[in-house]
Parts: C-alpha cells; sequence; structure tokens
C-alpha cells in the first residue's frame, strides 16, 4: 500500500529540487547565458505548461464520458503553431520589441498604452484563471484522497492552495527582472514537463500492454463510432478546437512562456513541431486508459483518476507513485506560471497606476518602488490562490475536470478580437477594444461562469430555471429563447459573437487618437520597422539624477547604472549620466516596461519628463506619404487632360472585362451544379438496383434503361451548356420542336422516380389529354422539370410528402404546375429565388451553388417561355411552367431566334 507519510516525502523532496534548480539557474544566468537553457527544446518544454492537471487526469475522464472529444483539446494548440505561426512570430516580435510583459501589457500598448484598458485586461484575466486555479486544486485534493482516504477535501485543498501560494512566491517573485523572464521557473518547468510526459506514458504502456493485451485488445469489443461521441465534428467540437487555438495564445500562462520568455524568435520554428508531438506523446494512451479503466475498475469509479487508480487497484505502487507526480508536475506548473503572469499584471497595471496617483512627483521618484511591486505580486499570488480555493469551496468541488478548464478558456478568448484586431488592422480603436471586452466578460460570466455554481452565488436557481423577474428569453444559458443548444457553444457564441461584433461596430464608428495611431502602426507594421520600437522625438524638462533614481527604484542600482553607463558611453559623455536626450528617454521608457508595463512606464517617464513623445518612424513615414502625395498630385495635374480624353474608352473596356468575368464565372459554376441532376438519378437507380432484392424484371430493365440514358446525358451536358452560354450572350440559335407536353412530363417523372421512392415520397399526376403541341427544345425541357422536381424533394419538411404535377392552359400558353405540401417557397424567398447564387431560407450550403432556378427561368425565355412561382389564397406557392403553344405537329422541328 502506498502509505501518506511516503507521498508526503517524496512531494517534499521533488519541491525542493525543483527550487534548487530554479535558484541555481538563476544565479547562473546572472553571469552570463547558459547555452542549454537557451536552447529551443527548453523552450518548447516550457510551453508544455499547456498541459495541466487537466490533460493528465481530465483528458482520461473525458474520453470516458465522451469519447474522442478530449481530442480537440489538443488539435487547437496544435493547428496554431502549425498553421498561425505567422501569429506567434509577430507576438513575439512585438513582445521583443516593446517590452511586453503580460497580455494585458500588449493590449493596452497597442490601443494607445491605455492604463484603464490595462486593468480592465487584469481583471478578466484574475476571474477567468480562477475556475483554472480551482481545477488544479481539485485534482490535487481528489488524487491525494485516493491515498488518504480520511482526508477532508476542503482541509486538503486550503492546505494545497497555501503550500502552492508559498511555492510561487519563492519561485518567483524573489527577484524584479528588467525583461519580467524567469530562467529559473523555465529550467524547472521544463523539468516538470519531462516528467508528467513519462508518468502518463508509464501508465498508458502499463494499461495498455499489461493490464490488457495491446491495443488490439483494448479496442476488441469497441464501437469506434461510438468513441466519437454524439457530437463529433458538431458545434461543439467546433467550438473546443477554437477555445483551445484561442487558450494556447490568450491564457496568461501561455503568453508568459510562449511570447515573455522567449530569448530567440527562431525557437518558434522547432516548437512549430515539436510541441504537436509533445501534444501527441501526451494524447497518446488517454484513450487506452479510459477503455481499460472502465472494463477493468468497479462501476461508479470516476473517470478523472483512472490514471492513478488503475496502478493502485493492480498493486503498482511505484507507478502509482510516479502517476502522482505527473499529476503533481502538472498542477503545480500550471498554478507557478499562472499565478506569476496574473501577480505581475496586477502589480504592473493596478498597484502602480494607484500608486502615480496618490504620490507627488517627487515621492513617486524616490520612493522604493521595486520593493513594493514585489510586495505587490506576492499579495497577488496569494490573492489568486485564495480565489481559487474560494471557487472549489462555492462550487462544491463536484465538477468535472474537463468543464471546469472549459469555463476558463471562454473567459480568455474575450482577449482574441481586440487582440487579432489590434495585430492586424490599424482601424481598431481602444474605445473599441473596451465596449468588446466589456460586453464579453458580461455574457461570459452570465451565461457560464455564474451558472457554474449551480445557483448558489448571485444568480439563484429561479434565474436559471425562468430568468431574472420570471423573463424566460433573459434565462443565462438559454438567451433570447436560443434553446438547446450545448451550454459552452452557448456561451460562446453570445460572449465571443458580440465581443467581436461590438469590438468591430465601435471600432468602425470611432476616430483613435494620436498615441493609439503611432502604436497601430508599430504594431501592425512591426516587420518594417527598425526593430519594432519607436525611436522618439520631443523637449523635455527632466535630468538625468531624476531619471537615473527611478531606474533605480525599479530596475535595482547595479542594473540601472549599467544601463546609464552604457548610454553615456553611447553618447560619449565622460560623466556616468548622460544627457537626458530623446533617444534616451525612448530607452529608458522601453527598459522600464519590461519591468511596469508599457502602460507604467510611459506614464511614469511622462510625469516625470513633462512631455509628450512622436515615433520618429511614424514622422518618416508620415512624411514619406506626404511627398508621395505631392508627387502624385503633381503628376495628375500634368496629365489630366489625357486622362479625361481616355477615360471614357477606358470605362468601356473595363466594363467589358467585367461583363466576360462574370459570365466566365458563371459557366463553370453552372457545369459543376447541372452535372449533379443526372447523377442524382444515376446514383438513386443503382442504390435501388443493389439494397433491394424483390425488384421484377421488367421494372429492373426499365430502371437500368433509365440509367443508361442519364449517362448518355452526362457526355452532351457540357455541350449543351456551351450552347447555353451562347444562347445568353445573343450569339447561337436555338433548336425548338414541337412537343407533346405530357409525353414530357412522364419522362421527367419517370426519371426522378428513384429519387422519389427512396424519400417516400408520393407522386401523382394530372394530365390534360387535349392540350397542343409547344414550341420547346425536349432536352431542355427535361432539364428544367427535373431540377424543380427535384427541389421539391429536397425542401419537402412534411412527414407525409407528396407532390402532385399538373397540365393545363389558359388558353394563350400551356402550363405545367408542380405543387408540394412541403411548405413551398415563401414570399420573400420569392423575390430572389430566381437571381444567381441566391438559395432559400431552407438550403443548406452543400445543397448546390443557387443557380438550379436562375438557369431554368434563362432555358424558359430562350425558349419563350417562363418559369414563376405562383401563390393561393392560403399563402402556399407552387412552381409553374409556362410554354408556347406550336401550329405544327408533334415531331416537326422550329427554329426560333434566341
Amino acid at each position: 500500500m502506498l502509505s501518506v507519510d511516503l507521498l508526503l516525502a517524496v512531494c517534499l523532496g521533488y519541491v525542493a529540487l525543483l527550487f534548487a534548480i530554479a535558484f541555481i539557474v538563476d544565479r547562473r544566468t546572472r553571469r552570463g547565458p547558459i547555452d542549454w537553457l537557451q536552447s529551443p527544446v527548453i523552450y518548447t518544454l516550457s510551453i508544455s505548461v499547456y498541459c495541466t492537471s487537466w490533460t493528465f487526469y481530465g483528458a482520461v475522464g473525458s474520453a470516458a464520458r465522451n469519447g474522442l472529444e478530449f481530442v480537440a483539446i489538443y488539435l487547437g494548440p496544435t493547428l496554431v503553431f502549425i498553421g498561425w505561426w505567422f501569429l506567434l512570430r509577430k507576438l513575439v516580435r512585438i513582445g521583443r520589441a516593446h517590452r511586453v510583459t503580460s497580455i494585458a501589457d500588449l493590449i493596452s500598448s497597442r490601443y494607445g498604452k491605455s492604463s484603464f484598458l490595462a486593468v480592465l485586461v487584469t481583471a478578466i484575466v484574475v476571474l477567468a484563471t480562477t475556475p483554472y486555479i480551482a481545477l488544479q486544486l481539485q485534482s490535487l485534493t481528489r488524487t491525494y484522497q485516493v491515498i488518504d482516504t480520511d482526508a477532508d477535501a476542503f482541509t486538503t485543498a486550503f492546505w494545497i492552495a497555501a503550500g502552492m501560494a508559498l511555492f510561487t512566491i519563492l519561485f518567483g517573485t524573489r527577484t524584479l527582472d528588467a525583461n519580467e523572464r524567469h530562467h529559473g521557473v523555465v529550467a524547472a518547468i521544463a523539468l516538470e514537463a519531462i516528467v508528467k510526459l513519462v508518468a502518463l506514458i508509464a501508465v498508458g504502456v502499463f494499461a495498455t500492454y499489461v493490464v490488457a493485451d495491446g491495443f488490439a485488445d483494448v479496442f476488441a469489443d469497441v464501437d469506434i463510432e461510438a468513441l466519437g461521441g454524439e457530437d463529433i465534428f458538431g458545434p461543439r467540437w467546433a467550438v473546443l478546437i477554437f477555445l483551445s487555438a484561442t487558450a494556447i495564445i490568450c491564457l496568461p500562462r501561455q503568453f508568459q512562456v510562449t511570447i515573455v520568455e522567449n530569448i530567440d524568435e527562431s525557437h518558434l520554428k522547432t516548437a512549430s513541431w515539436l510541441f504537436p508531438a509533445y501534444l501527441f506523446g501526451m494524447s497518446l494512451f488517454t484513450m487506452p486508459i479510459a477503455l481499460v479503466g472502465l472494463n477493468t475498475m468497479p462501476e461508479g469509479s470516476n473517470p478523472d483518476l483512472f490514471v492513478l487508480t488503475i496502478p493502485l487497484a493492480n498493486q503498482q505502487y511505484e507507478l502509482a507513485l510516479l502517476a502522482y507526480l505527473g499529476g503533481f508536475s502538472s498542477a503545480t506548473s500550471m498554478v507557478i506560471v499562472a499565478a506569476i503572469a496574473v501577480s505581475t499584471m496586477v502589480s504592473n497595471h493596478i498597484v502602480m497606476p494607484i500608486l502615480l496617483r496618490l504620490l507627488a512627483p517627487d515621492r513617486a521618484v524616490s520612493g522604493d518602488v521595486r520593493d513594493l511591486l514585489l510586495t505587490a505580486r506576492r499579495f497577488s499570488i496569494a490573492i489568486v490562490l485564495g480565489l481559487g480555493f474560494l471557487y472549489f469551496w462555492l462550487s462544491g468541488g463536484s465538477a468535472a475536470l474537463a468543464a471546469i478548464g472549459l469555463i476558463a478558456f471562454v473567459g480568455v478568448a474575450q482577449f482574441m478580437p481586440s487582440l487579432v484586431g489590434g495585430l492586424f488592422w490599424r482601424g481598431a480603436t481602444r474605445t473599441g477594444a473596451i465596449c468588446g471586452l466589456v460586453t464579453g466578460f458580461i455574457l461570459w460570466a452570465y451565461t457560464l461562469f455564474l451558472p457554474s455554481f449551480e445557483g448558489q452565488v448571485l444568480i439563484g436557481p429561479q434565474v436559471l430555471a425562468d430568468g431574472p423577474w420570471g423573463i424566460e428569453a433573459l434565462r443565462p444559458q438559454a438567451l433570447l429563447g436560443l434553446q438547446g443548444m450545448d451550454p459552452l457553444v452557448h456561451a460562446v457564441v453570445w460572449s465571443v459573437g458580440l465581443n467581436a461584433l461590438v469590438f468591430l461596430v465601435v471600432s468602425s464608428l470611432t476616430r483613435r487618437g494620436l498615441v493609439e495611431r503611432l502604436q497601430a502602426t508599430l504594431f501592425v507594421d512591426v516587420f518594417r520597422s527598425a526593430g519594432g520600437a519607436p525611436t522618439t522625438v520631443a523637449t523635455t524638462s527632466a535630468g538625468a539624477e531624476d531619471l537615473f533614481i527611478l531606474a533605480q527604484r525599479i530596475l535595482g542600482s547595479e542594473p540601472a547604472r549599467r544601463l546609464f553607463n552604457e548610454m553615456a558611453r553611447t553618447q560619449g559623455s565622460s560623466s556616468n549620466l548622460p544627457h537626458p536626450t530623446d533617444d534616451v528617454i525612448a530607452r529608458l521608457e522601453r527598459e522600464l516596461a519590461g519591468s511596469i508595463g508599457a502602460a507604467s512606464a510611459h506614464a511614469m517617464v511622462q510625469r516625470i519628463a513633462g512631455r509628450e513623445t512622436v515615433g520618429m518612424t511614424e514622422l518618416i513615414d508620415i512624411a514619406d506619404e506626404t511627398h508621395e502625395l505631392i508627387v502624385t498630385s503633381r503628376r495628375l495635374a500634368e496629365k489630366s487632360a489625357e486622362l479625361e480624353r481616355t477615360a471614357e474608352e477606358l470605362r468601356s473596356v473595363n466594363e467589358r472585362l467585367r461583363s466576360l468575368d462574370a459570365q466566365k464565372d458563371d459557366f463553370v459554376s453552372q457545369v459543376s451544379h447541372e452535372l449533379r441532376t443526372p447523377m442524382t438519378s444515376i446514383r438513386s437507380f443503382s442504390e435501388i438496383l443493389m439494397d433491394e432484392d424483390d425488384i421484377s424484371i421488367e421494372d429492373r430493365n426499365r430502371f437500368v434503361s433509365i440509367i443508361h440514358n442519364e449517362s448518355r446525358r452526362l457526355t452532351s451536358l457540357l455541350d449543351e451548356l456551351l450552347d447555353m452560354n451562347r444562347l445568353e450572350t445573343g450569339m447561337a440559335d436555338l433548336r425548338l420542336e414541337a412537343l407533346d407536353v405530357n409525353d414530357a412530363v412522364g419522362e421527367a417523372l419517370d426519371a426522378v422516380m428513384g429519387m422519389t421512392r427512396k424519400a417516400g415520397i408520393a407522386v401523382t399526376s394530372t394530365l390534360d389529354p387535349q392540350l397542343p403541341p409547344v414550341r420547346s427544345n425536349s432536352g431542355r425541357l427535361r432539364q428544367v422539370l427535373m431540377n424543380i422536381l427535384s427541389n421539391a424533394v429536397k425542401y419537402n419538411i412534411s412527414d407525409t410528402p407528396e407532390i402532385h404535377v399538373r397540365t393545363t392552359t389558359n388558353g394563350e400558353a400551356v402550363l405545367i404546375d408542380v405543387i408540394d405540401n412541403g411548405g413551398g417557397v415563401s414570399r420573400k424567398d420569392a423575390a430572389v429565388v430566381f437571381e444567381k447564387f441566391a438559395r432559400g431560407e431552407r438550403a443548406d450550403r452543400d445543397q448546390g451553388a443557387g443557380l438550379g432556378l436562375p438557369i431554368c427561368r434563362a432555358i424558359m425565355r430562350a425558349m419563350d417561355g417562363n418559369v414563376t412561382v405562383e401563390f393561393v389564397p392560403d399563402n402556399s406557392s407552387f412552381f409553374r411552367i409556362t410554354l408556347v403553344p406550336s401550329t405544327e405537329p408533334v415531331g416537326d422541328m422550329v427554329t426560333a431566334d434566341a
């Protein structure tokens, strides 16, 4: 039996080892860089902090409950590192150029170094991180209770939270780094990445090859299709991929290790394949462990704990201890990095702005800001862990691990619109970002975060069931009557969707300030500027002594002295202090940004210097653009007379080219669409012949004959479409003949019999035998009839579907009416249904390109007829084909100009 004393001793020893590694690495890096620490492998292993106790324990539980749904959590990051490498590279370049310390720092810096926006992002991060901290506490508490069955859950969780807080404070807040990098922490996290990978693979190998007899045995009695769950590749699957993709960028801990801790941009190249490979290793045995657990563990066992309970149930205590260490590593690495990242944001964007407002300028310079920042970060870590414990306590610690993690994912996904928009769209504004974030945050809290407490916090059970004040349209998980949707999908659609919409609309309606415009250019065009960092021109009244004191209080005495000595040598000054030129002010602001954030550094330096900055890069860009405008205007003036003479000719040629291009596009689309009509008939009759054994010889021969005829029609369809193109351009004659309309209808009904039979649709007809012949083209008329009949089959929503075809005359024309009981075409759709590429409200994207009915109308009008939608008094509708009577007997050819 695995004893509690041994478990605690091993865990304490493991923690001591991690601390020793971090301490030694930190001391060693002060003397100079360490080669192995700057390896892309170490960088990639640190990114694996993404794999928390959720992926270590919860992925197996998710696999046991929902089949392959857990794969989506790995697919998102994989797609980002393989397919969105350019986005990560841009973030890293911006982070290095602007000394970004957190995601709040980056977003606030992009939108004019807005302190309010930094505070808003920080507040959302704190709340979004809280469920994730609770998840780690829950996983560690549950696994500890497996060993010590008498342990109280909340007492255990409290002491784990307290120990983690102390552990993180010792790890991450011993010093204040100018670049906000933690080399010792990165080294420790890399070791933990190896431990949890080895532990999970070891348990997987044991479960697969010792408990079971290999993969074949594990999957022997499993319904492979059932592994996909009920929603594989459905809305929830897509949302999970989206959330995990955004999480790998927007989670505070992921931004910390991927962007802030990056020391070489080229490391992303290795991470782009090595990190997906790491995720593959973590997920390789997830499903086998889940299946073995379901088959061998007692009924009612918690699948979230299979990684630990399978070795214990088989008396493999050494393996169980390794598994516990793997889960311990997964949880502690996440807590350490997340708490460091969040505490950095709190101290930089909440404590520092308050300090700047409360203290007079001279006190802000002379005060020991460095000690204050470290103290603030330590308290922030304790508060974050405390909030995590509070969430665990209020939620009862009963939710599945995966469900808790997804709440955090949706929370941080609110940053995605303003983050991506700020990187690629100059027009994104601070007001738009704020409005979008506030909208998304409120909806996330209302639709997902607060409901996770199951009516125990702010939102009561009655509100969850009936909405506030009994208004059902405001129910948190069925807003505006959107029912039957997965709660996660519902929350993402409302929060992220409206977040992005508000961001786009408000940004389009508001103007940017000067600093916003300059920052937008620096961020969007980071690869075109010199290093991505601005050189500033300004006037300043600050003395070098004041600036040096400020640097001492934030960076520390020795780093500040080295920085100012370097700047003095660059100027060639004999003094140890440089002259406070524009370059010196800009350099100091960037250095301070690495410790206190761009917004706080900008505010503090500007307060001391008493001036505003304008980017030199932007001045040059503005001057270049102005010069180009002057030159262009001069040339346009010189050539205005010549352009006036040729303008009309150019417009005419351009219109002709556009017309030809549109015709070409229409033609290509029509080819692909019309090929499907005969293929549908062939496929339907083929399936009948293959699936039904009791078909009579007569029917079988008739079906084969129809298949043969439709196959021949396929070979001639391209020629017919070419003729169609010539008809529309007025360059061809249409060969018409006198036809018996009832025979044409009968042939069309025979051609779609396979489709209607398969769909269970009853087809009837009323054909007037006294009708005169009509002037038409047999193949084209059948094409129109089959298209309309196929639509009647595909879009019929009746429980007892029926189609009725009748032929009649109004004295001037012969009419073919196609009537079904499936709802018909609405008046709204009737106005556009004959327009190219238009589809009705019930049409799916995969049910044609919206060219069928426009082609039908073009054919009928070329034959002097028409296709229309007719309505009856009860608002139901049907399709009517109008044909011109012929004075010639059936079979005679008639020529008409198209």
